[in-house]
């Protein structure tokens, strides 16, 4: 019995219907990836207001309904654990109880005092990462690409500072009230260095514009170079994949 479970809810179990075809295994799969998707839905049509008693009775019982699925995956996955403990304790472990426990410590006590526990539920979605592999091999090249892009974080960061002084110097004069120290000018930096500009502050000086559009060019380029790193380490992790036969 255990064995048969653990060929259903193991996220290595969906490679079987490969060879022999569609089984439980892949119902129990589509079966979860529907929920999520259910729950997700319903969790929004949830904050929308003026909602009549009846469909926020609808609601429940398919909240309901899911956490019992959820509750159940999660019992289950744990009773076919070789190693229960680290299972709980894995991230895979911590992200099945945080998509079910929001519900379970709702109950009995005020919502309005526990809201920021609904947040939560929204980790149902990475529920989704456990059974795709393109998921897996995302995550193969982000512990490739870790040292690389923790060094272009450095540098962002660096970058950002950097402007945050130029354009303090270049702007405090002109605009004391938005650039009064260079704190308050880190705003604009990360705002410009990210192209994104929303226009709430910008330099009226000729210097202050002239460093702006250097800022600029900056950034366009650095946009580009951690989808490169991620590029490149993904390549090598789908290389470094075994192939199938």
């Amino acid at each position: 019995m255990k064995s048969y479970l653990k060929n259903i809810v193991e996220p290595g179990a969906q490679h079987a219907r490969r060879r022999v075809g569609y089984g439980p295994a892949h119902a129990f799969v589509f079966l979860i990836h529907l929920l999520i998707a259910v729950s997700i839905v319903t969790f929004s049509i949830e904050t929308t207001p003026g909602l009549s008693p009846q469909i926020r009775a609808v609601l429940e019982f398919t909240e309901i309904f899911c956490i019992a699925v959820f509750s159940l995956e999660y019992a289950m996955r744990i009773y076919v654990a070789d190693h229960k403990l680290r299972f709980i304790f894995s991230f895979w472990g911590i992200i099945d109880l945080l998509a079910i426990l929001p519900f379970y410590l709702s109950l009995g006590v005020d919502l309005r005092s526990v809201r920021a526990l609904r947040f939560f539920r929204l980790f149902r979605l990475f529920k989704l990462a456990r059974y795709h592999q393109a998921i897996t091999h995302l995550t193969a090249a982000l512990t490739i690409a870790k040292e690389k892009l923790l060094l272009f974080l450095l540098l962002v960061l660096i970058l950002i500072y950097f402007s945050a002084v130029g354009i303090y110097y270049f702007e405090y004069t002109a605009q004391p009230q938005h650039f009064s120290s260079v704190f308050d000018s880190l705003w604009w930096a990360v705002i410009t260095l990210t192209t994104v500009g929303y226009g709430d502050i910008y330099p009226l000086t000729v210097g202050g514009r002239i460093f702006t559009f250097f800022i600029l060019i900056i950034g366009i380029g650095i946009i580009a170079i951690p989808t490169g790193i991620i590029s490149a380490a993904l390549t090598e992790a789908l290389d470094s994949k075994p192939r199938a036969r």
